[in-house]
């Protein structure tokens, strides 16, 4: 494990594997560096993975109150440890981050994004008004298993008669450790999740070469907006991993990443 400091103070932790460029994966909601390890060892072979615990998670630490903008100072701060400029890959709510972190002129040559969960039509309800203070409500009250229960059944849409075995899990435990960063995510998706496509607009001039992937097996709300993201950015490719949902296999999904940046090299 190493570490950066951000410019607030903030310990970063993150692992550092492979060689050649650098590319650093941004993590969704729920997850810490420990997530993207498998996919960290298949794109390794060819590039300089660093794989991070965002604030709040795992070994990094956290310094209130909580802004976006502390988050796209943790990732320029990877990125200067990384050599001054890096690919980044960014999954589900980390996609999101990453954009806006490019957005903010943060020097990524180029991008990778899965799957970020706008939703951008009435494929799916929109989010309720108060989804993120009543996230936020939840963990800062000690109910972090309810926080993890809300965002699954009314973010991601997991069924209610799920919630109850998922509670016995052996992962439930580390999702709830991880509750009090669930509106963080929220925060980070902004007002992307209420069911229009004008949000999006604001990456309509984005600068770095984007790859917008999504899984063929995952429901048609994601699939749509990825597809309206590629729409939108300016200099984007699409691509769809048939068989794949949100949680693609790294086995599929590295030589994709690997392919995008390495390409032309």
């Amino acid at each position: 494990m190493e570490t950066v400091q951000s410019a607030d103070g903030t310990t970063i932790a993150f692992d550092r594997v492979g060689s050649g460029p650098a590319v650093i994966l941004v993590g969704g909601a729920l997850s810490d560096r420990s997530a993207a390890a498998n996919l960290a060892s298949h794109v390794g072979r060819d590039l300089t993975v660093i794989a991070f615990d965002r604030r709040g998670r795992g070994d990094s630490t956290d310094t209130p109150p909580y802004e976006v903008e502390r988050e796209i100072e943790d990732l320029d701060a990877l990125i200067r440890a990384a050599g001054g400029s890096a690919f980044v890959f960014g999954h589900s709510s980390g996609a999101v981050l990453a954009l806006r972190s490019a957005e903010a002129g943060l020097p990524i040559s180029r991008l990778a994004v899965y799957e970020p969960p706008f939703i951008v039509d009435d494929t799916r309800e929109p989010l309720p008004g108060d989804y993120v203070p009543h996230l936020a409500e939840l963990a800062a009250t000690g109910r972090r298993g309810d926080a993890v229960e809300y965002f699954m059944t009314v973010g991601v849409g997991v069924p209610a008669e799920m919630i109850a075995q998922m509670r016995h899990a052996p992962m439930w435990p580390g999702m709830e450790a991880l509750a009090h960063t669930l509106a963080y995510d929220g925060r980070v998706m902004g007002d992307a999740m209420a069911g229009s496509r004008a949000p999006l607009q604001r990456w309509a001039t984005l600068a770095p070469p984007t790859l917008v992937l999504d899984g063929g097996a995952s429901p048609s709300w994601m699939r749509n907006a990825a597809r309206t993201l590629a729409e939108t950015l300016p200099d984007a490719a699409y691509q769809t991993l048939e068989g794949q949902d949100h949680g693609p296999a790294s086995s599929v999904l590295a030589p994709v990443l690997l392919e995008f940046f390495t390409r032309d090299r």
